[in-house]
């Protein structure tokens, strides 16, 4: 197991070995031992989505005190995986980062996200299974979002020609400026 560090605060890339021979691959995904050694939160909600490609989910969180730390990796395709840190008191506030989260990748990844960032991602496969856990169950009244377009953040998203395929929800939330109070004080 590899821990690597992120430049947002508190967020970083597990890479898990993978044992591989002519008949696939073979890799130990997760053990509750790390949630200790890596200082995780206990997980209680596990999910899984699917997507097309040009699917773009995000950008998500939950508002205390359901806010969401979140384990994510990709069971089949390929993604970019976007975060950003919305806790005023962090130095990294509103800044955000990328991460390609793909199944055939070298080693296994696990993208960890603290509580009180927002996340979303783009399929840049034909389809993508994303298996995310949560250290909080999900309650609707606590659910929050931002546009994946916000211009005060300024995400380069992965995205071709095409403009990217969003639901109803996700193009109805508001710019992170029209949040007031901020979601984590």
């Amino acid at each position: 197991m590899e821990r690597v560090p992120l430049p947002l605060q508190d967020a970083f890339l597990l890479r898990l070995k993978r044992w591989k021979d002519n008949r696939g691959f073979f890799t130990e995904a997760y053990r509750e031992s790390w949630e200790k050694e890596l200082g995780l939160p206990a997980f209680v909600q596990e999910n899984v989505s699917f997507s097309r490609r040009n699917v773009l989910r995000g950008l998500h969180f939950q508002r205390p005190p359901a806010a969401q730390a979140k384990l994510i990796t990709v069971l089949y395709g390929h993604i970019q995986d976007v975060i950003v840190d919305l806790r005023p008191t962090s130095p990294t506030y509103k800044k955000w980062e990328a991460v390609a989260l793909r199944s055939d990748s070298e080693a296994w990844e696990w993208l960890y996200v603290p509580a009180g960032f927002a996340h979303g991602f783009l399929v840049l496969s034909e389809g993508a299974y994303v298996w995310y856990r949560c250290s909080a169950y999900y309650v609707p009244e606590l659910d929050g979002g931002i546009r994946w377009d916000d211009p005060e953040i300024g995400i380069a998203w992965a995205l071709g020609s095409e403009p990217p395929i969003l639901s109803q929800k996700d193009l109805s939330l508001p710019y992170l400026s029209e949040l007031q109070p901020p979601p984590f004080l």
